[in-house]
């Protein structure tokens, strides 16, 4: 039982990591590929995405909560801690700065899909932008779960 608050770092890298690159890099772009209306796909993504960053909001929490009540002031220093702190950022930036954008513009032309609107060209750009966001995000996790043996 002692360990648990360490297994629970570990499930949470697992359940984040894993699931930015399951939904970000398979499940969007097969609903892409699957389903014949791109408005209800990118919906769909878009509601999928949101889920995600709750849960990484509170998985990255816990990590750097652990991280703080097992090293003190010392987990400042040790990168997991770093990069857990970065992909919390980013996704903070993605989901209370970026997506609100993207919504925006889309509430601007519905009932008309975005991408065939005059928006168009904006809509590409800050999507663009959230999907660096999300890559570097993804790029991270890679490393906090290589760097997982030290939670």
């Amino acid at each position: 039982m002692r360990d648990l608050p360490r297994h629970l770092a570990e499930l949470s890298i697992v359940l984040w990591v894993g699931g930015m690159w399951m939904l970000g890099y398979v499940v969007v772009p097969a609903l892409f590929k699957l389903l014949p209306d791109r408005m209800l796909a990118g919906r769909i993504a878009g509601e999928l995405f949101t889920l995600l960053a709750l849960i990484g909001i509170v998985c990255a929490l816990y990590l750097l909560l652990f991280q703080l009540q097992r090293f003190g002031r010392a987990a400042l220093q040790r990168t997991a801690f770093r990069v857990a702190a970065a992909m919390l950022l980013l996704v903070l930036i993605g989901q209370f700065a970026l997506q609100p954008i993207l919504a925006d513009l889309k509430a601007q032309v519905t009932p008309l899909d975005v991408m065939a609107s005059p928006l168009a060209a904006q809509f590409k750009t800050w999507h663009a932008v959230s999907s660096i966001v999300f890559l570097v995000q993804s790029l991270l996790g890679i490393w906090l779960v290589l760097a997982k043996r030290n939670p």
